[in-house]
């Protein structure tokens, strides 16, 4: 400080008289310094009775350098706090948690059958169109028989003469006038009539088409007058109170669900309602590369209004478990896996490898990693490293 003073005594030397300004006793009067010689005093007072205006900012600089000689411990508080990095913590926790998930599938009917024609033919009736509710055993398809029908009183007429020939055998060989060659030729003969009267039965049979259950038409294919080969696609007949759906769900979930339990179903098309289902079936098979199982649900009952198609949203929740979780914040990964960073006796945070099992809510499930009661880092990870001493601040309670 003296050395300041000197060589500002010095520097005003070279400078002329300049406007007098009168002292400013107020500045100074804040400051503490140090007890000077009396030449130096003299030396302040002259610089301040004149103003040397390239000298002003020499002057600011030493007053305030004066000025700071009082703040070492504040400053030495502020360096003490900036040492220590500052994060927010949470405690891992044991609690039993019923997992839960949302899925998205697409609504599909059960029973769904393709209304086909089995025969050749021109189609004679067709009654219903698409939208058409239809009972068990009503009429869907006619085709054109004439042609079989005749075929048909054909093969009737040859079953009855073979019949007759084969009578007449029976009575010659008790005669013993022909062999039992003749005699198996025509019983031969007969049951290849009847087997041919009966395939034509059958095919006069597949011209008339019935609904095997009630249901509704939902789409129509054909029109009476068309002739269509066989086995072509005419008409589709839906049960709409079967309906069901696919989703896929994550491998952590499945054990948890079992066929029949319940589940919530919300149908966008329906507005803000929800509706109950049950699991029909779990697939066993696992997809390899998604980690995910099929699960089949349906409705039940089934709301007004649903139709397939719909897109929907299936609610499972599986059955509570007493599992080890942290909040999802403060699961870290990279290229060597998962961790978290936990604070030690010391207070220092430590890297910690994690095997993290199905999300919940805002928390994940733990499978491996520190025990229930550890506190392990949420917020403040920027410029956070294994071995990094830190302070706690206040942190919200935990969700359940």
């Amino acid at each position: 400080m003296n050395f300041l003073f000197e060589n500002f005594q010095q520097r005003c030397s070279h400078f002329g008289r300049l406007a007098y300004v009168a002292p400013h006793p107020p500045l100074l009067a804040n400051c503490s310094i140090p007890v000077f010689s009396a030449n130096l005093r003299h030396s302040i007072r002259n610089v301040v009775m004149y103003r040397p205006i390239a000298l002003i900012p020499f002057v600011v600089v030493g007053l305030l350098a004066a000025c700071s000689s009082q703040e070492p411990p504040a400053k030495a508080a502020m360096a003490s706090a900036a040492a220590a990095h500052m994060v927010e913590i949470a405690a891992v926790r044991r609690v039993e948690i019923a997992p839960s998930a949302v899925r998205t599938g697409s609504l599909r009917a059960q029973r769904e059958v393709q209304i086909l024609s089995q025969e050749q033919g021109r189609i004679v009736a067709l009654p219903h169109f698409a939208g058409d509710t239809v009972r068990r055993g009503e009429l869907l398809l006619q085709l054109d028989d004439t042609l079989l029908a005749a075929e048909l009183r054909k093969s009737e007429a040859l079953r009855r003469q073979v019949e007759l020939d084969l009578g007449r055998l029976e009575r010659l060989i008790r005669n013993h006038l022909i062999s039992e060659e003749e005699l198996a030729r025509a019983r031969t003969a007969l049951d290849v009539a009847l087997a041919e009267e009966q395939l034509l039965r059958t095919r006069l049979g597949y011209t008339r088409v019935t609904a095997p259950f009630d249901g509704v038409i939902s789409l129509r294919r054909a029109e009476p007058g068309d002739v269509v080969p066989g086995f072509t696609h005419v008409l589709t007949l839906t049960d709409l109170t079967s309906l069901f759906t696919t989703t896929s769900v994550s491998e952590l979930l499945l054990p948890s669900l079992a066929p029949g339990d319940g589940v919530r179903i919300h149908i966008d098309a329906l507005g803000a309602d929800t509706f109950t289902g049950r699991i029909l079936r779990i697939h066993p098979a696992i997809d390899a590369a998604t980690r995910q199982g099929v699960v089949e649900v349906a409705l039940d009952p089934v709301p007004a209004g649903a139709r397939p198609g719909q897109l929907c949203r299936i609610q499972f929740t599986g059955r509570p478990q007493l599992r080890q979780v942290i909040p999802f914040a403060a699961l870290r990964r990279d290229n060597s896996g998962e961790f978290v960073f936990t604070i030690d006796a010391t207070g220092k945070a430590q890297r910690t490898a994690v095997v993290s099992g199905i999300q919940l809510g805002e928390q994940i499930e733990l499978l491996s990693g520190p025990e229930a009661g550890a506190e392990v880092v949420i917020k403040g990870f920027l410029g956070l490293a294994p071995g990094t001493k830190v302070k706690r601040v206040a942190s919200a309670a935990p969700s359940s």
